[in-house]
């Protein structure tokens, strides 16, 4: 959700919420936490020049172990340097830094405790939000619904940073590496965070694609069938390089 607030670190906003917010967390950053928090940041960064997000309306994370680095709340992207890795522990509570962590922390941990996700993308892409508020499940207008693992469900609308938003979110993403979430935007996830990346990409160029051709007066896209899906499913198992 919008995390379009006052710099925290100008401000010194502090909240109770997830975790125990406030001083410092008492250890430092690790080297493989240091360079998966400099990843991070730059996967936020590609967020908003490559147009995903607007402002600091998105969020990313990236699992280490057990502790999950995130973004900050309303900390603009071009402004986070190595000394603000934000990280939390698997029940949310605050392990590294005291920049308050994401408002949308709840479906990170939800996706961190359900799947073997180790990297999540949120954002608030244009085409996706609006297709979002359209359906109930992205039309296959494109075999690459396949790379998601199926046809993109919508998640129920509920109010961002809740726990309600997250159990409607695990629902859509059952079987699924993705999914849109209702008058909201998106979330997915992955191995690394170049691959949730790319998945959040390639969603937000199928809903475009969707709606472009949806929009021709007197015509209606062709569709692909389930059959069809599950055929290119099939294939994508063997794409790509070996060894």
């Amino acid at each position: 959700m919008a995390e379009q607030r006052t710099n925290q670190r100008d401000a010194g906003d502090r909240r109770d919420g997830v975790g125990d917010m406030g001083e410092s967390r008492g250890r430092r950053a690790d080297a493989e936490e240091t360079r998966a928090w400099a990843d991070l940041v730059d996967t936020a960064r590609r967020t908003v020049s490559e147009g995903l997000v607007v402002g600091t309306s998105g969020n990313v994370s990236v699992r280490v172990g057990e502790t999950v680095l995130v973004t900050p709340s309303g900390v603009p992207y071009d402004r986070l340097t190595p000394d603000d890795v934000t990280g939390v522990d698997l029940d949310g509570r605050q392990v590294l830094g005291t920049l308050v962590p994401t408002s949308e922390l709840p479906m990170h941990l939800a996706v961190y405790r359900a799947t073997g996700a180790r990297a999540i993308v949120h954002t608030h892409a244009v085409h996706a939000t609006a297709v979002s508020t359209l359906v109930d499940e992205l039309p296959l207008i494109h075999y690459m619904a396949a790379a998601l693992g199926g046809p993109v469900r919508v998640a129920r609308y509920a109010t961002y940073g809740t726990d309600e938003l997250a159990e409607n979110m695990l629902h859509a993403l059952a079987g699924r590496t993705g999914c849109l979430l209702q008058n909201h935007g998106t979330i997915t996830y992955g191995t690394t965070l170049s691959q949730a990346y790319d998945r959040t990409a390639q969603l937000e160029w199928m809903c475009r694609v969707w709606l472009t051709a949806s929009s021709v007066p007197g015509r209606s896209p062709s569709l692909l069938s389930r059959e069809q899906l599950d055929e290119v499913s099939e294939r994508l198992r063997g794409y790509g390089q070996r060894g």
